[in-house]
Formats: structure tokens, C-alpha cells, sequence
């Protein structure tokens, strides 16, 4: 078994190997459409959110055309992402907020986006790195598992594995991992397709792991 240290500079290497370049997997212009995006993927695939976002965009990609529309129009088109009635009125919240608190901007501040409706912690540290190059650590649960199964986090609560990955990796790799683990997590280390004794960093990590490895959900 290798040693925290030296797991931490594998996973390093290898990521950065295998996806030198990280793509945002959600499709936007502007900081503000990718807001909408990451609010929408909550509990969808990117893929499906990619697929109704060109419809809601066409309608509005300003926060003053979309706070404009019907919370009926917004729910009619993203009703394939799932959680339609919130995730409208959401929508159509937060584009009123921006208006009105500011300038029809996305703020560039962690407090001030958590404030605003559907958008959580995960969210806003997506859009602060991912939009402005702010360097924050998203943490969905496929990275909470992927962090339990790699020996980094315990796994207790998600914003104890966003603190652990945080200590464990330079600032200055935080914005670009995120995306790598996400892209290992579907390739090669999915809920499914690896239980902690299948992909390269798993058996790597742990070569004398015998059993499936457990891990505590979010």
C-alpha cells in the first residue's frame, strides 16, 4: 500500500496524464449560463442538461430576460432535468436577485452566490473556479467516493472531503482536479464499474485490497 503522500502525487501524475486538458462538461457562453447549467444538473446528468439548456438560452441568457419569463415557460423547458417546480422558481429568483442586488452580474464572491436560490456550496465553488479561476474544490458524491476509495477523505460528510482534498492538494491544481476526478470517476472508477479494486489508481493505491471498498455516502 502506498502512503498518503506518495497516493496523493500518484493520483496527481496520473490525472494529469490522462486529461491534460479539462473541458467544462457543461456547455455555457458566461458566467451567468453556467450558473443556470450547474443548477440544473442537480441530480441529472450533464448530458441531459446540455441537451435543454440551447431551448432555455434561446429564450433568455441575460438575467434580465430570464427574470422577464413565466416560472410556466422556465418549468416547461427544463422539466427533463428533473425537480422542475423548484429549480424554475429558482431560476427565476435568482435572476431577479441580480438584477436587483447586482447590476445584472454574477458576483464574483462565494457568500453572495450561496445566498441566491438552488444555489448551494457545490454550486458556487464550481462557478467561482470554473467561471472566474477563483480556486475552490467542488465536491459532488462521485468525488466523495472516489476520495474514500483512494484513501484521502473519511468520508464523513462532503464538506469534511472538500476540506481533506484541500489539505492534502496544492491550491494551484484545485479548479483542474476537480474536473480530472470527475472524468477518471466516469471512465474508469464508476459507482458500478469499479468497487475499489478494478481501475488503474485503485489497484495502484491499494494493491492488497482484498474486499470491495465500503463507502459512507454524502
Amino acid at each position: 500500500m502506498l502512503s498518503k503522500p506518495e497516493r496523493v502525487a500518484f493520483i496527481l501524475q496520473r490525472l494529469q496524464a490522462l486529461y491534460p486538458e479539462t473541458p467544462i462538461p457543461l456547455d455555457h457562453k458566461d458566467p451567468f449560463t453556467l450558473l443556470i447549467a450547474v443548477l440544473l444538473s442537480a441530480q441529472c446528468t450533464d448530458e441531459r442538461v446540455n441537451q435543454v439548456t440551447p431551448a432555455l438560452f434561446a429564450l433568455a441568457d441575460t438575467p434580465a430576460a430570464m427574470a422577464q419569463l413565466a416560472v410556466e415557460q422556465i418549468r416547461d423547458i427544463i422539466r427533463p432535468c428533473g425537480l422542475s417546480p423548484q429549480k424554475s422558481r429558482a431560476i427565476k429568483r435568482l435572476s431577479e436577485i441580480l438584477m436587483d442586488e447586482h447590476g445584472g452580474e454574477v458576483p464574483v464572491d462565494m457568500e453572495a452566490l450561496e445566498r441566491l436560490p438552488g444555489v448551494g456550496h457545490k454550486t458556487a465553488s464550481v462557478v467561482m473556479s470554473q467561471a472566474f479561476g477563483v480556486p475552490a474544490f467542488p465536491v459532488d458524491t462521485h468525488i466523495h467516493r472516489l476520495a474514500q476509495r483512494w484513501g484521502l477523505s473519511s468520508g464523513k460528510s462532503v464538506a469534511q472531503t472538500e476540506r481533506d482534498l484541500k489539505r492534502l492538494f496544492p491550491r494551484e491544481h484545485w479548479n483542474r482536479l476537480h474536473l480530472q476526478i470527475i472524468y477518471y470517476g466516469r471512465e474508469f472508477c464508476s459507482a458500478r464499474g469499479c468497487d475499489g479494486r478494478v481501475c488503474e489508481i485503485c489497484t495502484t493505491c491499494y494493491p492488497e485490497r482484498k474486499h470491495p471498498k465500503r463507502t459512507r455516502k454524502a
